[in-house]
């Protein structure tokens, strides 16, 4: 394991305070329990948005907070949910009198501890569970996974916040997005963990894993090595049959990029993808490409659908000043 670190016990908090550091215009670290919050002042009466979940996905969850976006983000160690102790902060910190909501990927520690904090926090709130991954059956005992789809629902909600939006709206938004939004994964590496030293799986150099979570876990399939067509083919199918958009629909088409695969490759991927809907009639109305929920060194991406309306619409284009995403400030 090669890695630009000092100590695996201190990487965490060297990397928030970092992240501090680089952002201070935008962000401030709380610690002891460590949250990231925004800075700048938001209306009375505004929903704070919260999210959070384990370190190793960067820029997801930290990087999407300020304006336009979330309100405080809870970092847990690599691979780990935060604590119920960091979410009550955080929300007890941002809270404005219009009511908490939580974003939540759906990972069983994530859902247990963001409930927990629920419970316990003494103004309104509820709760969004993102599970865009079509990797997984509908049917799986604990329901499919919130990956990459998740950015999708903090900033058309952060969005529909900042505009003064109240809780229940947020909140039904919220699920209207993520029931628009698809998404699926391939592997050509696994990712090392810093505390484990290795990859978490092994995967040969003729080999791909399909359908991969964003936490090192093996896919749905290892699959011999195919050229990027195949693989897009693969990928959007099972999207499109999940989502079974219509010709003409208006869609965001995402790439994302789990931490090693270089834009050159992304950027073939999305022009792959796009190749495969607009084929089908349907219309791409808006486009993000790059790493934005990552899952360490992994080489790899993943693909995601998110059908449009003209409120998405607005709401996707809204102003943000995030550090990792900002547009129209």
């Amino acid at each position: 394991m090669k890695k630009f670190i000092n100590s695996i016990d201190t990487l965490l908090d060297e990397s928030l305070l970092g992240f501090a550091k680089a952002h201070a215009d935008i962000i401030q670290l709380n610690d002891q329990p460590h949250f990231v919050k925004r800075i700048n002042t938001t209306m009375h009466g505004k929903v704070a948005l919260i999210s959070g979940g384990g370190s190793g996905h960067e820029p997801l969850h930290t990087g999407f907070v300020g304006s336009g976006m979330l309100d405080a983000a809870c970092p847990g160690q690599i691979f780990t949910s935060p604590t119920p102790d960091q979410m009550l902060a955080a929300a007890q910190a941002v809270e404005n009198g219009g009511g908490v909501l939580f974003i939540v990927k759906n990972y069983a520690g994530d859902v247990m501890n963001f409930e927990i904090a629920a419970e316990m926090l003494d103004c309104p709130n509820a709760t969004v569970l993102v599970s865009d991954d079509v990797s997984l059956p509908k049917a799986h005992s604990t329901g499919r996974r919130g990956v990459a789809g998740t950015l999708i629902v903090e900033k058309i909600v952060g969005a529909a916040a900042e505009k003064g939006a109240d809780l229940a709206s947020c909140k039904q938004l919220g699920n209207k997005v993520n029931q628009a939004t698809a998404s699926m994964g391939v592997a050509l590496s696994s990712c090392t963990v810093p505390a484990l030293g290795k990859p978490t799986f092994d995967i040969s150099d003729t080999e791909m894993e399909m359908g991969v979570g964003i936490h090192g876990e093996r896919g749905r399939e290892t699959l011999p090595l195919t050229p990027a067509t195949e693989i897009v083919d693969h990928l959007a199918s099972l999207i499109d049959d999940e989502l079974k958009p219509k010709k003409g629909q208006p869609v965001l088409l995402h790439v994302n990029g789990f931490g090693a695969t270089p834009l050159m490759e992304l950027y073939l991927i999305y022009y792959l993808a796009a190749q495969f809907w607009e084929k089908r009639g349907i219309t791409i109305a808006r486009s993000l490409v790059g790493n934005y929920t990552t899952s360490i060194d992994m080489a790899g991406c993943s693909i995601t659908l998110s059908l449009l309306d003209d409120e998405l619409l607005e709401l996707w284009d809204a102003p943000v000043h995030t550090a990792a995403l900002r547009w129209g400030c």
